[in-house]
């Protein structure tokens, strides 16, 4: 499917339509969702049709979760979630947030290549009117420097509004022009590599060992179900966090990564002994970006390292016309793929002050205190 960048350019000088609503009311047509997907300045896996709708389902079945969307002459130009939240990370501080969930990684707006700005000013001069009780608009999760981070900063300087970074995080980042091959030799120690290279043989010694792939339709919705297997066989399912562990759950996560196969949006990574798998990784294709989204692994074979050999599978992806980057999605200073992956990627979270003078007096109080004690953290 390919999409003209120039989509929008008839529309460059009309006035936007912002429209924001309870999802059960708002969502858009699917055909319109997914080109707005493929136009957006930034790629996010997690605001496609595919992965938020079975999220709203699974996670806010009572519809208090509103839909912003901005339309110029009828077309889809931008979208986000948001939630109005009475606590702000345990405190009793009223704010209005777009909405993520604990199985999504990334908050930056869907917003289609040039109109970045455009749709800041929509969705705050939105914000300003109907704030409520909130004392800023929190934005979680969104990729330092990228497009849309860039133009809120533009349009805050002309609105005189303030807005500030409030946290930031480093997580690992697979970006280069090197080969797989290249990139895996220059990535890991010879000793380390020696060591794979000894693991893969003795767990070769355990069975047929093999690496599968699945993309069509068919073989994700089989991919997803034994997922959900695995990973409620490992410590996940014993601490009663893994997605099988719940209904609602494991409904998304099937749901999901089947819509993203209809559109061939997603890739499942198997390492498999004797045909059952020991090592699997979802990973989200929202070219030119891409998202791991969940691995999991069998403990019965921890010592030949199955996560680590499934990772030198996926450094593929670097052979791949339409991928430029893949994000990890992973928590800062992660053991394992800290030390594969050599990229990192800065993300942020950003408050901007709302409402009146008064509010944005108090936001803006409020979002200097946190961004002295990021400033802090961030000093040598």
């Amino acid at each position: 499917m390919v999409l003209v960048d120039t989509q929008f350019d008839d529309a460059s000088g009309s006035a936007p339509q912002f429209v924001v609503a309870p999802w059960p009311k708002a969502m858009p047509e699917d055909a319109e969702w997914d080109m707005l997907g493929l136009a957006a300045s930034e790629p996010n896996s997690f605001f496609e049709r595919w992965f938020l709708t079975p999220s709203l389902h699974a996670f806010d079945p009572q519809g208090q979760v509103l839909i912003a969307q901005m339309r110029l002459d009828g077309k889809l130009a931008g979208l986000v979630p948001l939630a109005f939240a009475r606590s702000y990370y345990r405190r009793p501080v009223p704010n209005l947030s777009v909405w993520l969930h604990d199985n999504a990684f990334c908050g930056v707006p869907l917003v289609a290549r040039g109109f970045e700005a455009m749709f800041w000013r929509e969705l705050l001069r939105w914000v300003d009117d109907h704030a409520g009780l909130a004392c800023f608009l929190h934005l979680p999760t969104m990729p330092e420097g990228c497009a849309p981070d860039t133009a809120l900063d533009v349009v805050a300087q002309e609105e005189a509004r303030v807005v500030d970074v409030v946290e930031r995080e480093e997580r690992a980042l697979l970006s280069s022009d090197l080969s797989p091959e290249d990139y895996f030799a220059q990535s890991l120690p010879n000793k380390k590599r020696k060591e794979l290279r000894r693991q893969a043989r003795r767990l070769g010694e355990q069975g047929s060992l093999s690496v599968e792939r699945a993309s069509d339709p068919e073989a994700v919705e089989i991919f997803a179900d034994r997922f959900l297997a695995l990973e409620a066989a490992s410590w996940k399912g014993r601490a009663g966090s893994s997605l099988a562990g719940d209904p609602a759950r494991a409904r998304f996560f099937r749901e999901s990564l089947l819509g993203a196969a209809r559109l061939g949006r997603v890739e499942g990574l198997s390492l498999t002994l004797d045909g059952e798998p020991i090592a699997m990784l979802a990973t989200f294709l929202s070219p030119p970006g891409t998202f791991s989204f969940k691995t999991a692994f069998d403990e019965r074979y921890a010592r030949f390292s199955p996560g680590v050999l499934l990772q030198k599978e996926n450094l593929d992806l670097l052979a791949r016309d339409d991928v430029a980057w893949c994000d990890s999605c992973a928590a800062p200073d992660h053991p394992m793929i800290d030390h594969f992956w050599r990229g990192q990627r800065s993300v942020v979270a950003r408050n901007v002050a709302i409402g009146g003078r008064c509010r944005r007096t108090l936001g803006a109080q409020l979002i200097a205190y946190e961004a002295r004690k990021i400033a802090g953290k961030d000093r040598p």
